[in-house]
């Protein structure tokens, strides 16, 4: 694969804040200590604090619910700024963050969820290094059962006894270990497995790669490899290659570029490269200057950061919901549909939400929906082999990216996808999804995201959705849960019936079409009248007077284009 499409960036930027990125670019900055070189902190403070729960918790972005990956990126970040900045948290998060806890030991992402080591190792440094206290006992077991038969440590428990190792989950295993023992407690592994496993990820050319496998090395993987060895007091098999093939990725800009051929430098390069290069105990000074001034010059209005120059920071779903909505021209949709199907990492094949991040599954949906692909069969087989063989849990569901637990927003996103492209092969996937779905419901044909969470009309409706596509399901339950949560007045509630939203209108009108049911047309008009905006968008709720930006703007026209004579069909998608 060549990324020139990704140099240029015919993609659509949204112009936002990224939480990872502002996490990726202000620790930089404190690595290298250049902190002092951030114009306005205050500003970058005031964008973490807009993130913040009244439950305590953080979430990725305004209005969703929190979990432990935005909650440690956000505190991480306020304490790297100077203490002056950092403004009021309105309430501690330390309550938030024990509410995830499992009684297996181990850290869910949300309240309810499975656990895993991501979550585990957000809410083991939350709690230790923000909030100064400890994680139970019962976290070092957790830990120990991580590692596989090979010697590495997989994302979960379950995923070990499948032998689903991975560089990331052995940094974030042995962050979590080295975080809460200071580094001098007793090891949870087999040292000597581990590290062997740890150093076979390092190929002839210096950098590493995540799994057995895998065919690039990337900075990503070295950055997490060299991490995990340090904390074992550790080396890679070959230090000084390694040295050298992370500086050979050092670009004409002075910063890093993510794996060879990868053409743009960008704040999670600088990030991995600046890290890796600090655990290896390497020289950083020479460097210094050319990585602080790209990352400042992805900064953006809000105060925040993005991942590269905020003019050419496009996004897989902005970029999608213009295509959907029909946004651009016909030579911007197809440079656009390119610009979306270069976004997959190399050794996954999967759609990012952003050039060099992971592969995520809704981002992935949206994207086949918006016609990435449309006309590659082998691309779409790929994706295919990415949810089956890669990402799909040992409990049958799906989380938005690999090793992450499962929930039913990205199950539901996984079953619309294997159904659009899977062929006959995936029948044995599908109806493991079923289980998963299963156990998730609360009561008779009401579920939750999670197990043992509260139902809500959207987890109800795209469980049921993801029944569908699986085993089959009960069209009349789909047709009272529509009836539960229908507001008099135009549109769906998520809880309840009085408050409608797009998200659940949306699905509700997606849901009934998947089932056959009868819906009201004057009812779905009056809605979108209620939260159509002044300059032809669409607002989250009626509450709202703005548009609730380019994902908004493409539910809401979608819904209208769904009211037109040619009554076109809904996208089958996932948000939240």
């Amino acid at each position: 694969m060549t990324y020139d499409t990704l140099l240029r960036s015919s993609g659509v930027v949204s112009g936002e804040s990224d939480l990872w990125c502002t996490y990726a670019a202000v620790r930089t900055l404190g690595w290298l200590g250049r902190v002092g070189d951030l114009p306005s902190p205050e500003t970058a403070a005031g964008f973490l604090a807009s993130r913040q729960n009244s439950d305590g918790g953080f979430a990725w972005s305004a209005g969703m619910s929190s979990d432990a990956w935005a909650t440690y990126y956000c505190t991480q970040t306020l304490a790297d700024l100077p203490t002056s900045s950092r403004g009021t948290v309105r309430a501690s998060s330390s309550a938030w963050v024990w509410s995830a806890a499992h009684p297996d030991g181990g850290f869910a992402m949300t309240p309810g969820q499975a656990s895993d080591v991501w979550a585990t190792y957000y809410a083991v440094r939350t709690l230790v290094e923000i909030f100064g206290e400890q994680p139970p006992p019962a976290l070092f077991d957790w830990l120990a059962a991580l590692q596989a038969e090979d010697g590495g440590l997989a994302w979960s428990p379950a995923h070990a006894k499948g032998g689903a190792s991975d560089v990331r989950a052995c940094y974030y295993a042995v962050t979590a270990w080295h975080t809460a023992t200071g580094g001098e407690g007793p090891l949870p592994w087999d040292r000597e497995r581990l590290t062997s496993w740890l150093r076979g990820r390092q190929s002839a050319a210096g950098g590493f790669t995540f799994q057995e496998g895998d065919e690039t090395d990337c900075l990503w993987a070295t950055f997490r490899a060299t991490g995990a060895l340090s904390r074992l007091d550790e080396t890679p098999r070959d230090p000084e290659g390694c040295v050298a093939w992370i500086r050979a990725r050092l670009g004409p800009t002075g910063s890093f570029t993510r794996w060879p051929g990868y053409p743009v430098p960008d704040v999670w390069a600088a990030f991995c490269g600046v890290g890796a290069l600090r655990e290896l105990g390497a020289e950083l000074d020479d460097l210094a200057d050319g990585v602080v001034e790209t990352v400042l010059s992805f900064r953006t209005p809000q105060g925040g950061f993005t991942y590269r120059t905020p003019g050419l920071a496009s996004d897989v779903l902005t970029t999608s919901a213009h295509l959907m909505a029909g946004r651009l021209s016909e030579t911007g949709e197809r440079e656009a549909l390119r610009w979306t199907e270069s976004c997959m990492l190399p050794n996954e094949n999967g759609i990012m939400y952003m050039p060099g991040r992971g592969s995520e599954v809704r981002c992935t949906l949206w994207a086949l929906s918006a016609g990435a692909f449309e006309e590659d069969a082998p691309a779409r087989a790929r994706i295919a082999g990415w949810l089956t063989d890669g990402i799909q849990n040992p409990d049958g569901g799906f989380g938005y990216w690999e090793g992450r637990a499962s929930d039913i927003v990205s199950t539901a996103a996984a079953a619309e996808i294997l159904h659009r492209i899977g062929g006959d092969s995936v029948a044995g996937h599908l109806r493991d999804i079923a289980e998963y779905v299963a156990s998730c419901e609360t009561a008779p044909g009401q579920y939750a995201n999670v197990p043992g969470g509260r139902s809500t009309l959207r987890a109800t409706l795209q469980a049921l959705r993801a029944r569908h596509r699986a085993v089959g399901a009960d069209g009349a339950l789909a047709g009272e849960a529509l009836a539960r949560h229908r507001v008099r007045g135009g549109g769906y509630a998520n809880e309840g019936n009085r408050v409608p939203d797009l998200l659940s209108t949306y699905e509700a009108v997606l849901a009934a079409d998947t089932f056959g049911l009868d819906w009201d047309s004057g009812h779905l008009a009056k809605f979108l009248d209620s939260v159509r905006t002044a300059d032809a968008g669409f607002a989250w709720t009626p509450l709202m007077a703005t548009s609730g930006g380019p994902l908004a703007d493409c539910l809401g026209r979608r819904l209208e284009l769904r009211l037109s004579p040619e009554r076109h069909t809904l996208p089958p998608l996932a948000l939240s």
